[in-house]
């Protein structure tokens, strides 16, 4: 794993030296006293990202530390895409084909797709997924209505104004369950105590309740302080136990895989009926053929986001053997989500948030 960070920082580190120095040579003919200016500019923006992760449980001005954290996350993106238009017009210079201004249109090529990306974020689809089980449920009604969501990661760069209008999304469905399966919180809880997210949260509204398991994140926030949070807020958390709720679904809640102790899928289905709907949540979408063998109905994760943005959707999808959306698999039924909300850079580009909307029905 340093290995891979220590990959990381050079990349990106090589990707802002690339851009500062195609961006000098756009620019040699400004005044000294406008050049160190925005070199400095440039170099704070490239590095708010090291000043972001140092103070993510320092409280500070909740003003401040939303803005630190979206430039230093969103310059992860807007370096990405200015390397990228910047290699393609050095390409076509490298082809003998006459161009001036690659690094004058790089930037207006990036700054349009990120105001696009910034807009698809912040404007969640729904999708409705019908799914007919051939298990009976307990009692007169034969189909209920599941919200599942994941990776709110709720702090510095999802805050309480957009929980609000994911609550208020999330109500108007009318549901009878809600699922969130994993990465509520983002870095740190001390952003969600400064806004006091636990009344948004506590406006969630389902009759058979609601249930989340833990994510990566909740680990990297710190198990025992996203545990505590979570006791103050009307939702269950689930790490390797079983719920059975009213109508007979039983409910599956697996630990993350960060933590290396979880007990395997195999363990927690010798406690249920199979004769009975069996819903899984587990954070990260891997070994999914493992699901169906044990005869899990419904499975729904998170995780992948999709990359959130092109291209690195591309490697969540070689990685993951399904990395988003619905699939049949056998008799289970598999849902990978992108994501409600996102980790850092506030874009979506090729990918969406959502919501889904399980229409879950069941034989008489």
């Amino acid at each position: 794993m340093p290995i891979f960070f220590i990959i990381l920082i050079t990349v990106y580190l090589g990707g802002n030296t690339y851009v500062f120095h195609r961006g000098a040579q756009a620019l040699s003919g400004l005044p000294v006293g406008i050049k160190i200016p925005l070199a400095i500019l440039f170099w704070l923006a490239a590095l708010s990202i090291v000043g972001t992760m140092l103070t993510r449980n320092i409280k500070m001005p909740v003003f401040l530390s939303h803005t630190m954290y979206e430039i230093g996350t969103g310059w992860l993106i807007f370096t990405l895409y200015m390397v990228l238009f910047l290699l393609a017009f050095d390409l076509l210079k490298l082809c003998r084909v006459p161009f001036n201004y690659g690094f004058i249109l790089s930037l207006v090529f990036t700054v349009i797709l990120l105001g696009y990306g910034y807009y698809n974020y912040r404007h969640p689809k729904t999708n409705i997924v019908n799914i007919a089980l051939n298990k009976p449920l307990i009692g007169d009604r034969q189909a209920i209505k599941i919200i599942a969501v994941s990776d709110l990661h709720l702090g510095n760069g999802t805050g309480k104004a957009a929980l609000k209008q994911y609550v208020k999304m999330i109500n108007e469905q009318n549901p009878d369950l809600i699922l969130i399966g994993g990465d509520l919180i983002d870095n740190s809880v001390v952003p969600l105590y400064a806004e006091n997210m636990m009344e948004e949260l506590s406006e969630l509204k389902a009759p058979l309740g609601i249930y989340m398991v833990p994510g990566n994140h909740e680990y990297i926030s710190g198990m025992n302080a996203s545990a505590r949070f979570i006791q103050d807020t009307p939702i269950q958390l689930l790490r390797d136990s079983i719920v059975t709720l009213l109508n007979g679904i039983q409910l599956i809640g697996r630990d993350d895989r960060s933590n290396t102790a979880r007990r395997s899928l195999q363990e927690l289905m010798a406690n249920v009926d199979k004769n009975k709907p069996v819903i899984l949540l587990d954070h990260q979408p891997y070994k999914l053929t493992e699901s169906e063998a044990a005869g899990i109905d419904l499975q729904f994760s998170g995780h992948t986001h999709r990359g959130q943005v092109w291209p690195m959707s591309l490697v969540t999808d070689h990685i993951y053997e399904q990395s988003h959306g619905y699939r049949q698999w056998g008799n289970s039924h598999i849902y990978v989500s992108s994501g409600l909300s996102l980790w850092g850079p506030p874009f979506r580009i090729g990918t969406e948030s959502e919501m889904v909307v399980f229409q879950l029905s069941a034989k008489e």
